[in-house]
């Protein structure tokens, strides 16, 4: 018999991997990964892999093409995690179970937990009827708090030794895995795994989603730190260090607004609009807004005015401006509906002598 294990790095895929592939009936076992915009920690991912499943089967599947329905953003334009996760497990078993068939698999794997993110047996079982797979999918972690499946039925699992586990008990995942000699704790944080954990990603894409004509350049300046969104179309993202400034410069389009301090330890800011719907006074008011965040985020920001450059990336010419930071991260955000949420504190004071 072979298996079939949905795989994303975290302790619950893992441990249940690693349960089916005890079962002496089971005689080989595949690991699937899926790509996706919102899903992180790839590399980590593959590292695992090798370390704790040398030999395996390991191949992965891009959902690329089906980000809008797998954040599955309600007619109210509002991000709801349980119906992510709904629409994203959906999704990911209607491709692991053709994939399944395609490599000769009698069942497929996954790590699920009774309750996580608010998914229980009745919604477990609607994906499962709703894609006519029905007794295929095994959850070796919460299986007993669920109807008998195919390959339990036929005597090849033994339902005795599979799990009751519900959300609560995710502090056991801990001992089991070390039990089964699996490298302690999650090897990559939720949040990394899977964007659309965090909160606050969710308000940033409920907004993004409700736009019309945005890419997948504009999907990934969601993962900067210092995102701002100003109605009702200007995105303002910022890179503090070198290695963000890596980062964001894969990102610029040829509209898109450069503003940099010519200096060391300067920050470098991406500014994209819909520059023909702006006026020539819009235009320079959002330049100087860009500017004076670019500066306030800056290593060596100062009370005093401070030199920035900034160009249109279509442009040759550099332009010179000079202005003074802002006193704190609320007072920017004044001017924002999507303010710098997820990743840094929000109030504090950012202006240093």
């Amino acid at each position: 018999m072979k298996a079939l294990s949905l795989f994303s790095g975290s302790l619950a895929s893992r441990i249940a991997a690693r349960l089916v592939e005890h079962f002496p009936n089971v005689e080989e076992i595949a690991l699937l990964y899926f790509r996706c915009p919102y899903f992180g920690g790839y590399e980590r991912i593959r590292e695992i892999v090798k370390e704790e499943w040398p030999g395996v089967y390991f191949r992965t599947q891009s959902l690329k093409k089906e980000y809008r329905r797998l954040a599955n953003i309600g007619p109210a334009g509002c991000f709801s995690l349980r119906s992510a996760c709904l629409s994203c497990r959906t999704i990911m078993l209607s491709h692991a179970i053709h994939y399944m068939e395609r490599i000769g698999a009698d069942f497929v794997v996954t790590g699920e937990l009774m309750g996580k993110n608010g998914l229980f047996e009745r919604e477990m079982l609607q994906i499962e009827q709703a894609l006519g797979i029905s007794g295929l999918i095994l959850r070796p972690l919460s299986a007993r708090l669920l109807p008998v499946t195919k390959a339990e039925r036929v005597g090849k699992i033994d339902r005795n030794v599979l799990g009751r586990l519900t959300v609560d008990d995710s502090a056991e995942l801990a001992n089991i895995g070390a039990r089964l000699g699996l490298l302690s704790g999650d090897g990559l944080p939720a949040e990394v795994r899977c964007k659309l954990t965090s909160r606050q990603f969710g308000t940033r894409l409920e907004d993004l989603l409700g736009e019309r004509g945005f890419n997948i350049s504009s999907l990934k300046l969601l993962d900067f730190a210092l995102y701002y969104k100003v109605p009702p179309d200007v995105k303002i993202v910022v890179a503090k260090d070198e290695e963000e400034k890596r980062m964001l410069q894969n990102f610029f389009l040829p509209h898109d607004l450069r503003v940099y301090l010519p200096i060391h330890g300067g920050s470098m800011t991406l500014v994209r609009a819909n520059w023909a719907t702006k006026s020539q006074a819009e235009t320079e008011e959002i330049i100087e807004f860009a500017s004076r965040i670019t500066v306030t985020h800056s290593e060596t920001v100062r009370r005093s005015s401070m030199q920035v450059n900034y160009r249109f990336e279509n442009d040759d010419e550099t332009l010179q401006l000079n202005v003074f930071p802002f006193s704190s991260e609320r007072e920017i955000c004044n001017y924002c509906c999507v303010p710098v949420a997820p990743y840094a504190s929000s109030s504090e004071s950012l202006v240093r002598s």
